[in-house]
């Protein structure tokens, strides 16, 4: 996975961007097959604003997040990405049973 941080009016700090990688590795166990994530950190105001663009095959997931601390607005925003990625996973899975379920009249239990 290629990983690109790029912060505006803000720096990135060590534990800023390990902090990044160990949130998006929580994301790889969803989806193996991700090529490319860009996360833009950003400062407006007293507001702290992390977003993310991830590209994995069959999907493409975006989540923006805002709140007073970078770290919250981080765990807020993986949060949301988790959750999309949880969607999209239940809605590609088949929950067709290879039996059908159904039982017939003449069928006895």
């Amino acid at each position: 996975m290629q990983l690109s941080i790029t912060g505006q009016h803000l720096e990135i700090t060590d534990s800023l961007r390990n902090y990044v990688g160990e949130k998006m590795n929580r994301f790889v166990h969803h989806f193996d097959r991700i090529n490319a994530a860009h996360v833009v950190l950003y400062v407006e105001k007293a507001d702290h604003l992390a977003e993310v663009a991830v590209d994995a095959r069959g999907i493409q997931s975006h989540a923006h997040c805002e709140a007073a601390n970078m770290y919250v607005a981080l765990d807020e925003m993986m949060d949301k990405l988790d959750s999309q990625a949880m969607r999209h996973k239940e809605k590609t899975t088949d929950h067709h049973h290879l039996d059908g379920g159904i039982k017939t009249m003449s069928e006895k239990p």
